[in-house]
């Protein structure tokens, strides 16, 4: 049974740093292309970042860049989501995402990602 399993979301003030963990397991964790999603109430689910099977390539969206970083453990199944200069914009329910569709794309569409976690709350206060 595949399980994405998120953890490390919580309340911060603007400016602050958190960092997300998410431990997958009953899957080959290196045939997945791993991403983070993002929802804020009233909003559509939106992507935030994602990695490479081997964790040599990266992709960001532009509201994100420069401030999140994603990274994996393949020893772990785990992969990480380091999120500095929190801004209030940044509050949504962060989802783990893996996609074993196409090992050489790195997707940001929803639709591409077949196994989720079941998301993390981020609350960033001003």
């Amino acid at each position: 049974q595949v399980q994405l399993v998120e953890s490390g979301g919580g309340s911060v003030q603007a400016g602050g740093s958190l960092t997300l963990s998410c431990a997958a397991s009953g899957l080959t964790f290196s045939w997945y292309v791993m991403g983070w999603f993002r929802q804020a109430p009233g909003k559509e689910r939106e992507f935030v970042a994602a990695i490479s099977r081997s964790g040599l390539r990266t992709h960001y969206a532009d509201s994100v860049k420069g401030r999140f970083t994603i990274s994996r453990d393949m020893a772990k199944n785990t992969v990480y989501l380091q999120m500095n200069s929190l801004k209030p914009e940044d509050t949504a329910v962060y989802y783990c995402a893996a996609d074993a569709n196409d090992p050489l794309t790195i997707a940001t569409m929803s639709a591409s990602y077949e196994k989720w976690g079941q998301g993390t709350q981020v609350t960033v206060s001003s």
